[in-house]
């Protein structure tokens, strides 16, 4: 994992092109449809695909989205599967409310500590994000638009989890995906009490 800053235009240039590759639905592992931005639903099925039949784990999603577009856990969750969708968007839980009924489903921003960021919000909510740099060069490239900036209350990952994660319950899979953030949110995690099985980060470059 690194902290390290990314060049901005560079890294608005690649979203981009990342986010026009992923607009149609793909056939991903064995035929089932991948519902991830680069089919690591696919690898993350595969990996679980040792667990005892009729296995239904237990995901934390930090950064969710959506609970079907680039959804890292949808594939999961129609397996049986149920978890915490966690997304700092406001009112981005109403959809994940109506569609994933069995998860934990908190519309909070995650950081390193208790303290007020700004949020800053595009046309596409995918781009999403608090880095200032990054939404500077995406809102610049022109692909995207940044359409309005709010004040949010962040708060670490070993807080929520100490307050949402259903009592003696073990943790399958933590995926994070904050657009240049993902450092701090898994700095956050109280990681002597909380270890997931498998960690799934992205790393912007």
């Amino acid at each position: 994992m690194q902290g390290g800053h990314v060049r901005p235009l560079r890294l608005a240039r690649a979203v981009a092109r990342r986010l026009a590759r992923c607009f149609r639905a793909r056939q991903g592992y064995a035929g089932y449809r991948s519902f991830s931005q680069e089919g690591e639903d696919m690898i993350l099925r595969s990996m679980f695909s040792t667990k005892p039949r009729g296995y239904h784990g237990f995901y934390v999603d930090v950064g969710a989205h959506d609970p079907e577009r680039f959804s890292n856990t949808l594939c999961l969750y129609l397996a049986g599967w149920r978890g915490i969708n966690i997304d700092a968007r406001p009112g981005g839980m109403t959809a994940f409310r109506r569609r994933r009924p069995r998860d934990i489903n908190l519309e909070l921003a995650i950081g390193a500590s208790r303290s007020t960021l700004t949020y800053y919000c595009f046309n596409d909510p995918a781009l999403n994000g608090f880095r200032a740099d990054i939404a500077k060069a995406i809102d610049e490239a022109g692909r995207f638009r940044l359409t309005s900036q709010v004040q949010l209350e962040t708060v670490p990952l070993s807080d929520v989890l100490d307050e949402y994660l259903p009592e003696g319950q073990a943790i399958d899979l933590l995926t994070v995906d904050v657009e240049g953030m993902d450092y701090e949110v898994l700095s956050s995690n109280d990681w002597a009490r909380y270890r997931p099985d498998v960690v799934l980060s992205k790393q912007l470059e």
